[in-house]
């Protein structure tokens, strides 16, 4: 549907006031209508079952690699979510973006089809196509519409995490001689040798630690956010580095169970590093986006300590927890795009007081706030509460320190609060700030109504996961020989 839209957009004649508006509306009404098929497509989902759905099974290059496509509990929510973002995205650069407008709406449609291949394929190597596919979309949008330092943002951006997925290649090219296939349904079926297995397990780590990022293959991640536009920002933080945590779900855990249970410790001591030294750098951040950038690593420490406890709660937990991520920090991204486009400055230093002239924005910017923080009620805590609960199970000493983070997390929101919203309004430049008007809250009121639905109300998340995350929960414990999966799942 999204390529559909992008070859309308490139049909459209002219370049005039007229042309760039129905540009705007044709992607606006693509990227609706995509997420009207997402919703249809979960609501006929079958929650019950842990098996692949929608199975869609082509032949294209002779017997080896197929155009397959399905979706189970694990992958359809990303699906959601993709298609949930994208018309935001598109009407927050309705006014912002002036330029290449065109070139801006075709990116995002060819990024979109290739965000949803990711989570839809079960073919391996269509999945390494649309994986480092997306790269493309994202550079240019980087490099053509992001700040001043926007080149070297978008080669670091790509450099990073096309050199991580080269090892990624060799290790599929090693999974089909050895299996045989490419087909993942056939390959979750598949016993590796325990040997190959740590080298498999190496090659793919390479790949979605860079991509989620992980501490210390983060630095490309803060420069990237800055210099990135808005729609940029906020599709780099909600989608693409839930990459990285979907391909430990979908092929690091099922696929290599006895390297994953070897290097769990190695990932934990990783995860609570990011959550802790990730932390204390953002509170000493001056530039806004640079701040949540580094709340994004830390968050993700979360979501890998949940995947690598390997129990039905910190699973749970981390599909979760990365939902609620992507909804929070879409808009703390569109959060600061908003008064960006007002004052063209990122740094906290040039705001204090837009209480008194924006009641609406502080608001909004409270409420997202208290979600990045994990306030209870807010969907922001309902993830990062199951994952302590599962890493506790395993480790209390990762726990302890993983709950450091959370304190920390508050440390940093509220203090970055405090300088933009509170205080005296003394700075001349801002005493004419207008406040959010109707496309800005027309854009933030959906996301935070999904922010309080899921803090109060976690059930739809949980409850399409439960199956697939049951059945690999189970199936990993069976082979490691671990405890016996927990009442929860049922």
């Amino acid at each position: 549907m999204p390529l559909v839209g992008a070859f309308f957009v490139l049909i459209v004649p002219g370049d005039d006031k007229l042309a760039v508006t129905n540009i705007r509306r044709i992607a606006f009404i693509t990227t609706a209508l995509t997420f009207v098929f997402s919703l249809i497509m979960w609501s006929m989902f079958d929650a019950s079952s842990a098996g692949f759905q929608f199975v869609v099974d082509h032949k294209w290059m002779g017997d080896v690699i197929g155009y397959r496509m399905g979706v189970d509990g694990i992958s359809i929510l990303f699906i959601v979510l993709t298609a949930f973002l994208m018309p935001l995205i598109v009407l927050s650069a309705w006014g912002p973006v002036k330029t290449r407008v065109r070139e801006y709406m075709v990116a995002f449609l060819i990024l979109e089809t290739l965000m949803i291949g990711v989570f839809s394929t079960l073919d391996l190597a269509m999945f390494y196509v649309f994986f480092e596919g997306g790269l493309i979309p994202m550079f240019l949008i980087i490099g053509v519409w992001g700040g001043k330092r926007r080149v070297q943002a978008s080669y670091k951006f790509f450099f990073y995490t096309f050199v991580g997925s080269v090892l990624m290649l060799l290790a599929i090219m090693a999974m089909y001689w050895y299996a045989g296939t490419t087909d993942i349904r056939q390959l979750l079926k598949t016993d590796f040798p325990e040997e190959m297995q740590f080298w498999l397990w190496i090659a793919f780590f390479a790949s979605f630690a860079v991509k989620l990022p992980m501490w210390p293959l983060h630095r490309w991640l803060p420069e990237a956010h800055v210099e990135a536009p808005t729609g940029g920002s906020v599709i780099l933080a909600a989608v693409l580095l839930k990459m990285g945590g979907y391909g430990f779900l979908r092929f690091s855990l099922p696929m290599f169970p006895d390297a994953s249970a070897y290097f769990a410790d190695f990932v934990f001591i990783l995860s609570v590093a990011a959550i802790i030294i990730t932390s204390l750098i953002a509170l000493v951040q001056e530039d806004i986006k640079k701040l949540i950038a580094y709340s994004s690593v830390a968050h993700m420490g979360f979501v890998t300590i949940g995947i690598f406890s390997a129990n039905i709660y910190g699973v749970q937990g981390a599909i979760f927890q990365m939902i609620s991520h992507g909804i929070v920090s879409a808009a703390l991204f569109l959060a600061v795009g908003i008064i960006y486009d007002r004052m063209h400055t990122r740094d906290i230093s040039a705001y204090g007081g837009l209480v008194e002239r924006m009641p609406r924005y502080a608001v909004v910017f409270m409420i997202f706030t208290m979600a990045n923080v994990g306030l209870p009620g807010t969907s922001g805590f309902v993830g990062e509460f199951l994952i302590l609960i599962g890493i506790f199970q395993i480790n209390t000493w990762f726990a302890f320190a993983a709950l450091f983070g959370v304190i920390l997390s508050a440390a940093y929101a509220l203090w970055l609060y405090r300088r933009i919203i509170f205080g005296a309004l003394t700075k001349e430049s801002l005493k004419s700030i207008l406040d959010m008007d109707r496309r800005e809250m027309a854009i933030m009121l959906p996301l935070i109504a999904l922010t309080l639905f899921f803090g109060f109300y976690p059930a739809p998340i949980l409850d399409a996961t439960n199956a697939s995350v049951l059945a690999l929960v189970t199936q990993y414990q069976s082979t490691v020989g671990a405890l016996p999966v927990d009442a929860l799942a049922h």
